[in-house]
């Protein structure tokens, strides 16, 4: 089924404040992404830090039982470098990659350590030395670990700001620097966490479900084909 569409102009700065409050009120009754529900139940920079590595490449449903099992024998980089690779596999399996990411983990307990006194950095161009820690990561670090604004852009956040019409890029990457200047600082730390559920739940990446879509009147629906 395809919803009919009217032209619209698509998401603006006269218009973004509407969308953002649609959003929250329809996703509500729905759980944040597992970073944010971490960073909201353990408030620990480091714990979210370790959260997120082990989400990249990896759905919700795993990465947040991954982190609970993980978290409940080690919640410090001390507890953690006393357990070996092999260990923190067994434990974070079955998150993607896990044999990478539990290398990663230790060297980022070694990091936090050894060159940080112990505490996870909250600038941006010093996260991004740790291994396996990129932009996406080392963002929602600032905006989950530490309420510092910063603009994080997953695929949902890249696909959804473009679709919107919002934004017009082609690489996550692009997708943060055209945020970073367009969209009002005040929404930052929360524009992740609402279009990963949204994106997850309507926005979907193949066929929208368009037909319950509280932004719809707003939407530019860029490169939308078919939708629901």
């Amino acid at each position: 089924m395809t919803v009919p569409s009217c032209k619209v102009m698509g998401v603006t700065n006269k218009n973004i404040q509407h969308v953002i409050k649609n959003i929250k009120e329809q996703m509500k009754d729905l759980p944040d992404p597992s970073v944010t529900l971490v960073g909201k139940r353990w408030k620990s920079p480091f714990l979210v830090l370790i959260s997120c590595i082990m989400s990249l490449r990896t759905k919700d449903e795993t990465t947040l039982p991954a982190s609970e099992r993980f978290f409940a024998l080690a919640d410090t980089p001390q507890k953690m470098l006393k357990m070996t690779a092999k260990q923190i596999e067994k434990v974070i399996y079955p998150v993607g990659f896990y044999k990478t990411k539990a290398k990663n983990i230790l060297g980022i307990c070694e990091d936090v350590l050894n060159k940080f006194d112990g505490k996870v950095p909250d600038d941006i161009d010093v996260l991004l030395t740790m291994k396996g820690v990129g932009r996406k990561t080392a963002n929602l670090v600032l905006t989950e670990g530490y309420g510092i604004p910063a603009m994080c852009v997953d695929t949902h956040v890249h696909r959804i700001s473009n679709r919107f019409g919002y934004v017009d890029t082609t690489t996550p990457d692009k997708t943060e620097w055209a945020l970073r200047d367009k969209l009002p600082k005040k929404y930052w730390i929360e524009y992740n966490a609402l279009l990963v559920t949204w994106g997850q739940n309507i926005c979907r990446p193949i066929s929208p479900i368009c037909s319950q879509c509280s932004v719809r009147k707003y939407c530019g629906r860029v490169g939308v084909e078919t939708n629901r």
